[in-house]
């Protein structure tokens, strides 16, 4: 059998697409439960395999080749039909993963991460709830979710750490702040930990400071920043494009660290594998 006869091997496809997915060797190893070195090694196989270079690689990118960009449709599509089939020979039902994220930490990237966890996974059936870190844990906790990516809130030691990250002052550019005024806020409503971070960050600067507005949801409070009405505290990953960080500008206190922690109860081996992807997934994007 020559070798372009010679069937795929279905793990090293998987490997290629999950670099692909995460950009990075080391994202699609701790996807897989591998190494660096492992993966690098099945992605070797699969080029010398298909005599194509399928991926660039520098020490800051992780790039497809024009060869890697026309594989990859074939190499998901491979993936997708393997999974089909076995759940086929063993009469599976779809899976259903319940997953809570908090509203701060979801992010833009969220559809995206899904649709890769998705792809990753077909047979799997992802139902996401939004909420505060809080609510989401208290959640978990009655098992009433198999997982949450929250920030830790309190003392908890337990749950895989995924970043931590700053927050900033933001407002829209044109946005100035009155002299000898206090501080005009927006905010989610209380008991929201972001909002309590903020607000102690500030009583003890010695900031007086006004709650402007309340909203619902990140998404709301970040189109109250855009529209000029106040400050609020945020991830510099979740800010609304175009606002800017004031604390400087303004002698603001530096917000605290926080934790994105990743609690997680699988119910089979094979969740357990997606909820890995998925932890992978989020580092990269809560690295950025």
């Amino acid at each position: 059998m020559s070798e372009l006869a010679k069937p795929l091997d279905i793990d090293t496809v998987q490997a290629f697409v999950l670099i692909a997915d995460f950009a990075s060797f080391t994202r699609a190893a701790q996807a897989l439960d591998t190494s660096q070195a492992a993966i690098s090694l099945k992605l070797k196989r699969l080029e010398e395999r298909l005599g194509q270079r399928l991926l660039e690689r520098t020490p800051r990118h992780v790039r497809l080749t024009p060869a890697g960009a026309q594989f990859i449709h074939a190499a998901r599509e491979l993936l997708r039909a393997h999974e089909r089939a076995l759940g086929e020979l063993q009469n599976a039902a779809p899976r259903r993963l319940q997953v809570g994220i908090s509203d701060h930490v979801a992010g833009p990237d969220l559809p995206q991460l899904l649709q890769r966890i998705t792809a990753y996974d077909p047979l799997l059936l992802i139902e996401v709830r939004i909420d505060s870190s809080r609510e989401l844990t208290a959640c978990f906790d009655r098992g009433e979710l198999d997982a949450v990516i929250v920030r830790n809130e309190g003392r908890r030691a337990d749950g895989e750490v995924l970043v931590v990250e700053g927050f900033g002052w933001f407002a829209a550019p044109t946005w100035q702040h009155q002299s000898g005024n206090p501080l005009r806020l927006a905010t989610l409503a209380a008991p929201c930990g972001v909002r309590q971070l903020a607000v102690q960050a500030l009583d003890d600067a010695g900031w007086p400071w006004i709650e402007v507005f309340i909203g619902g949801g990140v998404l709301a409070v970040g189109a109250a920043v855009s529209a000029g009405l106040g400050v609020a505290a945020l991830a510099h990953r979740v800010a609304p494009p175009g606002t800017v960080d004031v604390a400087e500008h303004l002698g603001l206190p530096t917000l605290p660290m926080s934790e994105v922690v990743l609690h997680a109860r699988p119910t089979d081996g094979r969740s357990r594998d997606t909820l890995r992807a998925l932890s992978a997934a989020f580092r990269g994007a809560l690295a950025r």
